[in-house]
C-alpha cells in the first residue's frame, strides 16, 4: 500500500522507517528537503511539496499528516482539501484537541473527503517497539487503511475506537493518566532519594527501580524509563522544569464539563505548572503569611540572589 507521510520529524520519520520496513510504500513530505533527502536513501519517494506528493499516489489516495497540532495542521489540510479527490482520505496523527478533529472531519466531508484522527503514541522509541494508535473515523475508512494501521502498531497497539473525535479523545485521556503515573513515580523517587539515613543514594534508588520493574504491582514503561534515567551520569543536572504538551489540560477541563471527578491528573498538571517558577507567588505569599500569624523566620533574597534567614 502506497501513502504520502507530511511531517518528518521525531515522530514522522521513523514512522515512515517503519511503514517501509513492514513492506509499504511512502511518499514523504518535509519543510526540511534535507530530511526528506536522508528517508529517500532510506526507500521512500520524495516530495518537494503536497501538489507532487499527491500526484504520487493512486485513487483512493491517503495521506497522513504528523504535523504541529494547530495553524500548521490546519493549513496543510486547506491545502490539500484543494488537491485530493471525493474517496481519498486525511488522517491526522498529531495532538489536535479531538472538537477540531470533528470540525474538521465536517468540513472535509463537504468536499467528498473522508478523515480518521489517529492517537499516536511511542515517541521516539516506536520505530524500534512499535506505536500505539487509537483511531476514529468510520469502519469502512478505518477497515481500508488497516495494513497501515498494523504496519505501524506492534501486535494488539491499534484499535478503531469510533467515529472521528473519538481517537483523539481517547489520546487525550491517555496522556492524561500518563501525567499522573508521572507525578506518582517522581513523588515515590523523591521520598526514596530522601531517605539519606538509610543510605538510599540516587544510585540506589536506580537499583531499586530495577526491582521494581520485575513481578512488582508498580512495574511499567515509564518505570523503565525512570530507572534508565536515575542511572544516567546527566540525571544530576536535570533542571525540574517541566512542560506540558496540552493533552493533560484538556483532559481536566473535560473531566470539569463532565462533572468526573479526576484530582490525581488534576494535580500531576498544577505541580508541571508550579516547576516552571522557582519563585512562585503562592509559596511566596505562604511564607509571608508564617511570618504573619506564627512569627516564622523569612527568607529573603539579597541583590546577589543568596537566602538569608530573618527572624
Amino acid at each position: 500500500m502506497r501513502i504520502g507521510m507530511v511531517g518528518l520529524g521525531r515522530m514522522g520519520g521513523n514512522m515512515t522507517r517503519r511503514l517501509l520496513k513492514a513492506g509499504q510504500e511512502v511518499v514523504a513530505h518535509d519543510v526540511s528537503g534535507d530530511v526528506v533527502a536522508v528517508l529517500v536513501g532510506e526507500g521512500a519517494h520524495g516530495a518537494k511539496d503536497l501538489a507532487s506528493l499527491v500526484e504520487q499516489l493512486d485513487a483512493p489516495r491517503a495521506v497522513w499528516l504528523m504535523l504541529p497540532a494547530g495553524a500548521i495542521t490546519a493549513a496543510a489540510i486547506g491545502e490539500l482539501t484543494g488537491l485530493l479527490e471525493p474517496g481519498d482520505v486525511i488522517v491526522d496523527g498529531g495532538n489536535a484537541r479531538w472538537t477540531d478533529s470533528v470540525a474538521t472531519g465536517e468540513a472535509l466531508q463537504a468536499s467528498g473527503i473522508d478523515f480518521c484522527d489517529a492517537g499516536v503514541s511511542g515517541g521516539v522509541w516506536g520505530l524500534e517497539n512499535g506505536y500505539g494508535l487509537m483511531v476514529g473515523g468510520a469502519d469502512d475508512v478505518v477497515e481500508r487503511l488497516r495494513p497501515l494501521f498494523e504496519s505501524l502498531a506492534p501486535q494488539g497497539g491499534f484499535v478503531h475506537v469510533g467515529p472521528v473525535g473519538s481517537g483523539h479523545f481517547t489520546k487525550m485521556v491517555h496522556n492524561g493518566i500518563e501525567y499522573g503515573l508521572m507525578q506518582a513515580y517522581g513523588e515515590g523517587f523523591a521520598v526514596l532519594a530522601a531517605a539519606e539515613d538509610l543510605g538510599i543514594d540516587q544510585a540506589k534508588v536506580a537499583e531499586v527501580a530495577e526491582a521494581w520493574r520485575h513481578g512488582t504491582v508498580i512495574r511499567s514503561w515509564l518505570l523503565d524509563l525512570a530507572a534508565r534515567a536515575l542511572a544516567e551520569e546527566s540525571f544530576e543536572h536535570v533542571q525540574g522544569y517541566v512542560e506540558d504538551s496540552g493533552e493533560g489540560r484538556w483532559t481536566v477541563e473535560e473531566a470539569v464539563q463532565r462533572g468526573v471527578p479526576a484530582p490525581v491528573i488534576t494535580a500531576a498538571l498544577y505541580e508541571r505548572f508550579s516547576s516552571r517558577d522557582p519563585n512562585l507567588f503562592s509559596n511566596r505569599l505562604l511564607a509571608a503569611l508564617r511570618g504573619q500569624f506564627g512569627g516564622h523566620g523569612l527568607k529573603v533574597h539579597l541583590v546577589d540572589d543568596t537566602d538569608v534567614p530573618r527572624a
